[in-house]
């Protein structure tokens, strides 16, 4: 069991080659247990450890070649829960049922297994449910009352979305439009067959550019990277009976990607950013080594201590996304902070 921050940090980034990763304890066995995005074509792999160091590579947990398979390509971000004596993992994919041929017909899905291994199965053989746009990102809270509610970023594509940032661009001739990516929360039915309400949008980037918020969410356009602005891989928590969402901006796949947080008195809001966001970034700009953190988890290991889950780059493992643990604290007064990123070349 890992009982000090140093003792982790000096691995990072580890050698998992995972986007979005997500670490589940199996309170059975006491081993973790590692899902990401990437390792195997048209599904998932994981990755299993007793020390959050060193890991063993489990094999190909779900795949889309069974039965009940409703997605065709771009398997991402799989979150595991244990429930009772199953494993449910709640994850994205393309949607194959699309009469319109849209490029991005994302949708969130539940599979269920036995063991933190698999084989997962799909509960439903269709996505969990159509908010009639493309939606990825699942991650679930279950409040204090046994409700379960499922967080989910709606895409950018075809979301066109004005502010002031969006006229900045076009006045500066660099795009047209500026699609964002919002983030919605929904009561889950207690079968899991389903949503229970209208969602509920939570969190969107900033309409002003005079928004404390704005500078770090608007970084992949104002940096001319790409015309799109994301609130996405959200993490939802509780603590000292506030409830904490932890959100990334930017793009995924440049080095601006960045972590923020917002507390709400409700899982489903209203929710309210940080004024100390964002609260993970890249650190090459200091002399790091670095770039494209985001799409994070937490993990709460039982010697009480909290660690954010996330990707990254280095110039060593360029465009591969690689795991990164760092731990994270909440202050006395409230204040979320994550104590990285971190390398492990930083204590040499």
């Amino acid at each position: 069991m890992i009982t000090a921050k140093a003792q982790l940090a000096t691995v990072n980034p580890l050698e998992v080659p995972f986007g979005d990763p997500y670490i589940l304890l199996d309170e059975r066995t006491g081993i973790y247990y590692m899902y990401g995005t990437g390792g195997t074509e048209n599904g998932f792999v994981a990755y299993s450890s007793n020390d959050l160091k060193k890991w063993k590579k489990e094999g190909v947990v779900y795949t889309a070649a069974q039965e009940k398979s409703w997605g065709v390509k771009d398997f991402w971000a799989p979150e595991v829960y244990q429930w009772g004596d199953k494993f449910y993992m709640f994850y994205s994919a393309h949607w194959k049922v699309n009469p319109d041929n849209e490029l991005e017909n994302y949708k969130i899905g539940i599979a269920v297994s036995s063991a933190p291994t698999g084989p997962f199965e799909d509960v439903t053989g269709k996505p969990l449910f159509d908010p009639g746009y493309p939606v990825i990102d699942g991650n679930v809270y279950i409040a204090d009352d046994g409700r379960k509610y499922l967080y989910y970023s709606r895409c950018c594509y075809k979301h066109p979305v004005e502010s002031e940032i969006a006229d900045w661009a076009r006045k500066q001739g660099l795009y047209d439009e500026i699609e964002e990516s919002w983030v919605y929360g929904v009561e889950l039915k207690p079968d899991l067959t389903g949503i229970i309400g209208e969602p509920v949008l939570l969190l969107r980037p900033p309409l002003k550019m005079n928004d404390k918020q704005a500078e770090w969410e608007s970084r992949s356009v104002t940096s001319k990277e790409i015309n799109r602005r994301w609130t996405e891989g959200s993490y939802t928590f509780k603590w000292g009976g506030q409830y904490y969402m932890m959100y990334s901006a930017n793009h995924f796949a440049g080095e601006n990607y960045a972590v923020g947080y917002a507390t709400a008195d409700h899982p489903l809001g209203p929710y309210s950013k940080a004024t100390n966001n964002p609260i993970l970034e890249k650190n090459t700009h200091k002399g790091g080594k670095v770039s494209g953190t985001g799409h994070n988890s937490v993990l709460k290991t039982p010697d009480g201590k909290m660690w954010c889950v996330y990707h990254g780059r280095t110039a060593e493992t360029g465009q591969q996304r690689m795991v990164f643990i760092d731990e994270m604290t909440i202050r006395d007064d409230g204040t979320l902070v994550v104590l990285g990123p971190t390398h492990k070349d930083d204590n040499l």
